[in-house]
């Protein structure tokens, strides 16, 4: 009998990327502002000064921290930014958002990493399926990234692919 080839698989001229590799590592957490306004409408500034620094920082510690204000308060900028002053130590990474904004700027952090001068004219495959949701960012950012250095892209897996660029 003869032995059976996956020609697909010995198909050295595709490079398969897979966006999951670069999917946001880390806990994501909401530090809320709201918790720490008077009467959760109102910042003043001794108070909320206070409660800055008797806050417990630590449970931040390597955590991904989202920054935001769920009340419908004015907020000073100088707020945001002496929040900043404590979480910065702390924090694995903190920015200003809500969970899924900080889960897309994780996301863009981890693919601004890619070399993509190692993809320099070749033929990349971004895989399709996998365990987790990848998002439309992810796939829109890869492309934007490969664009101008790929000589094509593929979306799908290697065996059954869909045509997205090709160099001209």
């Amino acid at each position: 009998m003869d032995e059976i080839i996956n020609k697909v698989a010995q198909n050295t001229s595709l490079i398969t990327l897979d966006l999951e590799d670069y999917y946001p590592k880390g806990e994501i957490v909401v530090f809320d502002m709201k918790a720490h306004l008077f009467m959760e409408l109102i910042l003043k500034e001794k108070d909320f000064r206070t409660a800055m620094q008797n806050l417990d920082w630590e449970q931040y510690r390597d955590k991904n921290v989202a920054i935001t204000c769920t009340a419908d308060a004015v907020i000073p900028l100088w707020a945001y930014m002496l929040v900043m002053t404590y979480l910065s130590p702390m924090a694995a990474y903190a920015a200003f958002g809500d969970a899924a904004f900080m889960h897309n700027t994780l996301f863009l952090k981890s693919l601004s990493q890619i070399d993509v001068a190692a993809y320099a004219d070749k033929r990349v495959v971004i895989k399709g399926c996998g365990d987790k949701s990848v998002g439309e960012l992810a796939y829109a950012e890869i492309t934007r990234l490969l664009v101008p250095v790929v000589k094509s892209i593929m979306y799908g897996e290697p065996c059954s692919t869909v045509p997205i660029y090709k160099k001209r």
